[in-house]
């Protein structure tokens, strides 16, 4: 492309890198001082383009990171950004040229300037052909063999949506309305609440402020399509001299052309359907460390002797590990797991080693579920919840549930006979004996003790609640744009982390405390600490609201499932996008790891659950059986059962051990994104659960494997 290599020749001669610019005219055969052409030219061939990064051989391709990534435990004051910007190769997708100089990529700017944009769309064709030109490739595609239809088929979106667009930025706004009316009932059911947008941008002058659009604009739309149906398509338009496709193709669609078989019409459908269409290969290619941390070890007294081994401080005595499961997991390092110190992680105090020890016990006491052994379920409703209940937490140990309210409050609850208290004040502090065996009880203010506590503070709807794994902190997100921190020992607020600038949908402590992260309308999701008052990562790529969030057992990885449709894996270290998951046809409400680190498990509007192989980048299954949004999924405690929750007001049980043997991972697989999924879900689908009518928006395993749900009754 003429007009890109003329401006990239051009910023190299004004930084001075006479030898860069040298050897990419010697590739380019561009000889001479031919540098005319002004470079803002660029932006009607490749929307969005800013900076050149000029890379040593050899370096791949350029990030867009702002600077060098900060470490973890970083100094707050700065507040690094992290792009996870697309990168622009410097030809057209079609033309793929390698060059071997310097220059490497074209980094993308996160914000495109608007009318740069839009003038891609600078008249072409004749308008009143448009419908020509489609139904015409409409009625070639329809005609060709089925191998190749399925693939072809993708095309029909991408060039229905920019060939309107043309048309209505070019002003032929009634061409534009018949064009829309002819063709949009072809296009593919999960693609509707994007036609309804698009029907309602009719002049010129709606383009300029929809976000919607300018994402469609400036993200290219990434097809998988196989060699032999793409040369067909290609002989086609060049035959037919369909010029008007044809630059279309070239300008906004990326073909991710992949040797092999075609794939068929149902593989196609469970990996489409996002609004960048499907993620491209490479995406999904870096390593990820998906195994888990070592345990750190301790003695665990054994079962029998539990009574006596308490001695009078209440601490068991160290004793001889017993010889189980439990104890023997932690010893060996897993393979696939990150580097312990890959990032700086909280040290462990005396009340985690306690809690930890607790952990083991009731772990060896814990049901061995299965499609024989399915778990009971208790079902904690929130009647007379007027105030709109939002959010649902509860406690690791199942001791505490937090609702978040619609009313901008956050009330706590005790599950256990025990109460809630407050620490006494200050005053009272100071009489007590810091010597005495029970000074933990000591400082708790009797008086205070009540079932239930509220937490003032937001100044909107309470939209996503968190506990810290030490049970000491809360966390609470809402529309207001802060996550608060509050404290349970004096139920209090702490900190309010102002980052967001619009509603915070979600937030997450890690599963070691200390970090947590928040995804919201923005489009961004952050990693925060709790002693740091500025974010430590910003994790920037999706194309819509981040609407959950989940950080990986490890630690070391974030999920973050937007209403753009697709799921991001992030790595916490350098802030790097290292899977993007497509297939959902609405936007994702749920998310779960499963126990041994190596699964996803997503729920969104679509009522469908995927599972996904995090090594391998795939789709391994899809679960069927819910007739509205799920928002909440949860394995149990040893990963044999997944727990999905949803409006329909249904708990429905699955088989995850069955569901994730045998997968067909070779490479080929991987390579082609060829997935077979299982035609029938219902051999996994162990149970349903009704309520009565009661939607379920939050579900966790005890550490017994007891199934705990939560939701508001509703009287409609």
């Amino acid at each position: 492309d003429r007009q890109t290599l003329v401006a990239v020749l051009q910023f190299l001669r004004r930084s001075n890198l006479r030898e860069s610019e040298e050897i990419l005219r010697r590739e380019a055969r561009l000889l001479g001082d031919d540098l005319g052409g002004n470079v803002a030219t660029v932006a009607t061939s490749s929307p969005g383009v800013a900076a050149v990064a000029a890379v040593p051989p050899g370096k791949g391709e350029a990030r867009g990171t702002a600077g060098s990534v900060p470490p973890l435990g970083g100094n707050p004051g700065n507040g690094y950004v992290l792009h996870s910007a697309p990168c622009l190769r410097v030809s057209s997708p079609s033309s793929k040229i390698n060059h071997s100089g310097d220059v490497s990529a074209v980094v993308v700017e996160d914000q495109p300037d608007v009318s740069a944009v839009l003038s891609a769309y600078n008249q072409q064709g004749d308008p009143t052909l448009y419908e020509e030109y489609y139904s015409g490739l409409k009625h070639f595609i329809e005609c060709s063999l089925d191998c190749h239809r399925a693939e072809l088929s993708q095309l029909f979106y991408p060039l229905f949506v920019h060939m309107y667009l043309e048309l209505v930025y070019n002003q032929h706004e009634s061409e534009a309305k018949s064009f829309f009316e002819r063709f949009h009932g072809d296009q593919e059911c999960y693609y509707q609440d994007d036609l309804r947008v698009l029907s309602s941008l009719t002049k010129k002058e709606h383009m300029k402020g929809n976000e919607t659009m300018l994402d469609f604009r400036t993200s290219k739309f990434v097809l998988r399509i196989s060699r032999d149906s793409y040369q067909l398509l290609k002989r086609h338009l060049q035959e037919k001299q369909n010029n008007q496709i044809w630059n279309i193709v070239q300008e906004h669609l990326y073909i991710d052309i992949f040797d092999g078989m075609p794939r068929s019409k149902q593989q196609i459908d469970a990996m489409v359907g996002s609004l960048a269409g499907e993620a491209k290969r490479e995406a999904n290619k870096a390593k990820v460390f998906f195994g888990l941390l070592k345990e750190p070890e301790f003695d665990v007294p054994l079962d029998d002797e539990d009574e006596e081994g308490e001695n009078e401080e209440g601490k068991p005595k160290k004793k001889k590990p017993k010889k189980d499961n439990v104890g023997s997991k932690s010893k060996k390092q897993d393979p696939n797991a990150p580097p312990q110190n890959r990032i700086p992680l909280p040290e462990l105090k005396d009340s985690d080693k306690l809690d930890k020890v607790m952990n083991m016990k009731e772990a060896a006491r814990r049901v061995r579920l299965g499609p024989e052994c399915l778990p009971s379920i208790c079902f904690y409703t929130f009647l007379n919840a007027y105030q709109g209940l939002t959010a649902v937490d509860i406690t690791d140990d199942s001791s505490m549930i937090v609702g978040g309210f619609a009313d901008s409050t956050v009330r706590v609850w005790s599950v256990t006979p025990k109460k809630l208290r407050s620490v006494k004040t200050a005053a009272d502090l100071s009489l007590i004996d810091k010597e005495s065996d029970d000074v933990l009880e000591r400082i708790m203010d009797e008086k205070t003790a009540s079932e239930l506590k509220i937490l003032y503070g937001h100044s909107g709807p309470v939209y996503g609640t968190s506990f810290s794994p030490d049970r000491n902190y809360l966390l609470s997100c809402s529309e207001d744009g802060t996550v608060r921190l509050w404290s349970l020992q004096t139920f209090t607020c702490l900190v309010g982390y102002k980052g967001h600038n619009y509603p915070v949908w979600d937030t997450q402590f890690s599963p070691y405390g200390y970090y947590f992260v928040s995804g919201g309308h923005d489009r961004v999701a952050r990693l925060w600490a709790t002693d740091h008052y500025q974010p430590l990562r910003i994790f920037a790529g999706h194309l819509a609201d981040v609407t959950c969030t989940r950080f990986h057992p490890n630690s070391n990885y974030i999920a973050t499932g937007s209403a753009d449709r697709t799921i991001r894996l992030w790595d916490v270290l350098n802030g790097n996008c290292v899977r993007i998951f497509t297939g959902h046809k609405g936007p994702i409400h749920s998310l779960a790891f499963s126990p041994n680190g190596r699964f996803l498990a997503t729920g969104a509007t679509d009522g469908r659950v995927l599972l996904w192989d995090i090594g391998h980048g795939l789709m391994v299954g899809e679960l069927k059986g819910h007739t509205d949004t799920i928002y909440a999924l949860r394995f149990s405690r040893d990963g044999e059962i997944l727990a999905s929750g949803s409006m329909d007001n249904t708990v429905r049980l699955w088989d995850a051990v069955k569901a994730f043997e045998d997968l067909e991972t070779d490479d080929f697989t991987t390579a082609t994104g060829h997935i077979n999924l299982p035609e029938n879900s219902q051999d996994l689908l162990l149970g349903t659960y009704m309520t009565k009518s009661t939607p379920v928006v939050h579900l966790h395993f005890t550490r017994r494997n007891l199934l705990l749900a939560a939701g508001a009754y509703s009287s409609q």
